[in-house]
């Protein structure tokens, strides 16, 4: 069938379409914005989270941000990615959460770069999340604090971490690096069907 009969389709939820490798089961809406979405099984897992921040955690809409579109840059080469949620807390960013399927540990490393270039300054702590399970990282070190989506800190628990943090700004050079290491493994590395992805 055409790809635009198939888009067509999605909007009254009686078929099904495969981007590539990504299911589309049709059309979800945003926990956190009210936006609607296409329906994947990645889209779930983040919106569980979404979920869970809220109901579990202690955060409020205002305090979360879905989907920051981040610009990474290698050379000649920029692209646009985005970051899953960033949580604000007393007027700064305080956490991230970058959700992938599969290993923790290859996503680590993208996660603090992120860290690290989202602001001026390096965001406290970084989130990695399969959906199923998490580690939580110190942001300057990268020494996982806690492990497992229960131990995400809640909003009082994050406020307990920031609370002696001084912000350390990222120098230029530093931003340039993290940016090459982002550029790697979020775009170089990525599926050719990620539409999280935006290559310019």
């Amino acid at each position: 069938m055409h790809r635009s009969l198939v888009a067509a389709k999605l909007h009254t939820g009686s078929m099904l379409s495969v981007d590539g490798h990504h299911l589309i089961m049709g059309d979800l809406i945003d926990v956190v914005t009210g936006e609607i979405l296409p329906d994947t099984h990645d889209e779930r897992y983040r919106q569980a989270i979404g979920r869970m921040l809220m109901e579990s955690k202690g955060y409020q809409r205002s305090n979360l941000q879905p989907r920051c579109e981040l610009l990474v840059q290698a050379d000649n080469k920029k692209a646009i990615i985005k970051i899953d949620y960033k949580i604000w807390l007393n007027s700064a960013s305080a956490m991230i959460i970058k959700y992938g399927p599969g290993s923790l540990v290859t996503r680590h490393r993208p996660a603090l770069a992120a860290a690290r270039l989202l602001e001026p300054y390096q965001i406290p702590i970084a989130v990695v999340t399969n959906g199923e399970d998490a580690d939580i990282l110190e942001g300057r070190s990268g020494k996982i604090l806690f492990q497992g989506l229960s131990a995400i800190p809640s909003r009082a628990r994050l406020g307990d971490l920031i609370a002696h943090y001084l912000p350390e700004p990222i120098s230029a050079q530093r931003a340039e690096m993290e940016s090459r290491i982002l550029y790697c493994y979020e775009v170089d590395g990525s599926c050719p069907c990620d539409d999280t992805v935006c290559r310019l």
